[in-house]
């Protein structure tokens, strides 16, 4: 993969989607940012989004849940929740988005690059219908990728 090729959301199968970005932090640290809800809440849904994360429950662990609530407007909110399938502290999280009939399964992997991060972020959905519904939720990953890219160089020591 080039670096051109980065941020660029990829159909890697009849039923899924990859993507790809390089972030100038070590495993360690972006891991972090998936396992802790105060940091997740801080790049998971970027103001750019027009939504907030109201509740942001995670126990990443495997065979642990999560489970965030959106609020769009003023009254109107929007759930999601799972169960994480495997956990490999800095290196992989896989888990279920369970909020249909129909499971999709996301991958997350965390590379060691020089002590930088390649992530990569792949979902496998249940059909062709399922994955037609989630491109453009998916399609939104740069921008947080962006935001998440920033919260990581807040955090480096000066």
């Amino acid at each position: 993969m080039s670096e051109t090729d980065a941020d660029k959301v990829r159909q890697v199968g009849e039923r899924e989607l990859s993507i790809t970005r390089r972030f100038a932090a070590p495993p360690h640290q972006v891991f972090r940012s998936f396992a802790d809800p105060a940091l997740f809440r801080r790049w998971w849904a970027p103001e750019c989004f027009g939504i907030t994360l109201q509740t942001c429950e995670i126990d990443l662990r495997t065979a642990g849940s999560y489970r965030l609530v959106y609020a769009m407007g003023e009254t109107a909110t929007m759930a999601f929740h799972g169960l994480y399938i495997e956990v490999v502290p800095d290196n992989r999280i896989v888990w279920t988005n369970a909020e249909s009939a129909e499971d999709s399964i996301t991958t997350v992997t965390f590379e060691d690059r020089n002590g930088e991060t390649l992530l990569t972020f792949h979902e496998l959905y249940p059909s062709l219908e399922a994955l037609d519904e989630a491109e453009a939720s998916f399609g939104a990953l740069p921008m947080q990728f962006d935001a998440l890219a920033a919260l990581l160089m807040d955090q480096k020591p000066n």
